[in-house]
């Protein structure tokens, strides 16, 4: 894989985790309580795998920087156990539960198109994991790039967010007409 493709996806990554780290350290009660509401795990390991969960992501972030292969791999994995999480929740017909994407100030709800997002972002971790890096000299022209590119994908993760959160409001006013 090209160094810059390869930094702009572990910086991208990198941010992902972090946000994420910070929405739960907001409110670490409303995150415990929204892991519960998945119903995977008795109610009362929910706080000790909430903490968890939040030191996995500090890891994920600390490792893209300093073992990418290894931080990559446990983001794809954790991103794949958020995606399986939710898939479970929609096959028992919880379709209704907050996500826990947005952190406390925004309720999401689940949905296929979340399992969707956190495959494809599985996968771009899996390909910085498995996929080795091409030995070039880099410019400076590479690093505007990789930055640039990290904003796009910041922005496109935002914006997709955005969407999935208005999407049942939309649904419900389609359904109203």
């Amino acid at each position: 894989m090209d160094p810059v493709i390869d930094s702009t996806l572990r910086a991208a990554l990198a941010l992902l985790f972090a946000g994420a780290v910070q929405h739960k350290l907001r409110d670490p009660r409303h995150f415990t309580a929204t892991l519960a509401e998945y119903r995977l795990l008795p109610a009362r390991l929910a706080p000790v795998a909430a903490a968890c969960v939040i030191l996995a992501e500090l890891g994920i972030v600390l490792a893209l920087a300093l073992r990418p292969t290894w931080g990559a791999a446990a983001g794809a994995a954790l991103l794949g156990l958020y995606g399986a999480a939710i898939a479970v929740n929609l096959v028992r017909g919880r379709r209704y539960i907050d996500c826990g994407c947005g952190g406390p100030a925004a309720r999401r709800e689940i949905s296929g198109w979340l399992v969707v997002r956190n495959g494809l972002a599985a996968a771009a971790a899996l390909a910085v994991a498995l996929v080795p890096e091409a030995a070039r000299e880099l410019v400076w022209l590479d690093a505007c790039t990789a930055v640039a590119g990290t904003a796009m994908l910041a922005a496109c993760w935002s914006a997709t967010d955005h969407l999935l959160a208005l999407a049942p409001g939309f649904a419900r006013l389609r359904e109203a007409a």
